[in-house]
């Protein structure tokens, strides 16, 4: 039964991946006024190669820090929109609120030190946001996925959201709760198990996953399961395990063919498999690995342009952790005017 079962199985799913391609063709994800794909050509030309210069140095070293910044940029888009907000240090931030847990310092020290050496190669002139999604793009690249252009002129905010992190997708959800805290900002279906795949690489804590532990849930695989219980005693553990239990240092879609499998750790990753709405595309994902690099650049695009600010809106700030002090009026618009006559 099982033998003839599979060839069935691989027609429904190529004729869903055929679906895909035939029922999507549309433009990439449109710019937002106020961002270009070529916005620092002239001020800042040599902005991207400085950016993925010094990431490769960092994951030399540390190659966990790629999840970390590709975790900074989402969670920082998905709060009052992609404005380094994340990045500001307060009592309390951002950082402190519970869904945040465990973003590495390490890694927003990376994002400070790359705005520093722009800074010294062009002037204050790009954003912390900017250099945000840049190190995200990267780490997607660096660590094998695809290589993508990004729409750059985001102005830091001024301020943070503590409450707004209430909004962050969470690991223990089901996946109708999951696609409706994607569709308050306008993503679709495709896009939420596209993003989902950025789960790819990076690593757990125990009390994201342990809900699954204790009781046992009957969806995941036995063996990870004896694993997982394994590393994590109980929820409070400080201990951390693999998203990705085949390829956990590799950007690919290896995290579908663990979703298949019933290996999936989070509950939000392997209730995919089985809402009705996503189990397709989980399909397709893991037999096309293309079709989910694409799938994957245009969901990622639009989010970086989430409720962005530009033009005059926000600041660029000397340090990604504080709001720059209060200047004059006059200095701000001298700065203003200097900004607009050098992008054109």
């Amino acid at each position: 039964a099982r033998s003839s079962a599979y060839p069935l199985f691989l027609i429904s799913s190529i004729l869903f991946i055929s679906h895909i391609y035939a029922s999507q063709v549309e433009a990439k994800p449109p710019v937002v006024k106020g961002l270009s794909y070529s916005f620092y050509s002239k001020t800042c030309p040599k902005l991207e190669s400085i950016v993925r210069k010094h990431l490769k140095k960092v994951f030399k070293d540390d190659n966990g820090q790629a999840p970390a910044l590709l975790r900074i940029f989402f969670h920082d888009c998905f709060v009052q929109g992609c404005d380094g907000s994340l990045l500001l240090d307060g009592s309390p931030s951002e950082r402190d609120q519970p869904a945040n847990g465990g973003i590495r310092t390490e890694a927003l020290q990376t994002i400070d030190d790359i705005r520093a050496i722009i800074h010294k190669e062009c002037g204050r002139i790009v954003s912390c946001a900017d250099i945000t999604v840049l190190a995200a793009r990267d780490s997607v690249f660096l660590t094998g996925g695809p290589d993508y252009a990004v729409p750059l002129g985001r102005r830091d905010g001024l301020s943070f959201s503590t409450s707004g992190t209430s909004d962050l997708p969470k690991p223990f959800n089901t996946t109708g709760v999951t696609l409706d805290a994607f569709a308050a900002k306008n993503f679709d279906v495709t896009d939420v198990v596209a993003l989902s795949g950025a789960h790819t690489f990076g690593r757990a804590h125990c009390g994201t996953f342990f809900n699954r532990l204790s009781p046992l849930d009957p969806n995941m695989d036995k063996t990870l399961a004896k694993q997982l219980q394994s590393t994590c005693p109980d929820a409070n553990s400080g201990n951390t395990a693999n998203l990705d239990i085949r390829t956990p240092t590799v950007f690919d879609n290896k995290y579908y063919l663990d979703l298949m499998n019933r290996q999936g750790v989070f509950t939000s990753d392997q209730d995919l498999l089985n809402d009705k709405r996503t189990k397709g595309l989980v399909n397709a994902f893991a037999l096309n690995q293309t079709l989910f690099f694409e799938k994957f650049v245009d969901a990622t695009i639009k989010l970086s342009q989430l409720d962005v600010l530009t033009g005059n809106q926000g600041e660029i700030r000397g340090k990604c952790n504080v709001v720059n002090a209060r200047k004059s009026l006059l200095t701000s618009v001298v700065e203003e005017v200097v900004q607009l006559v050098d992008q054109f």
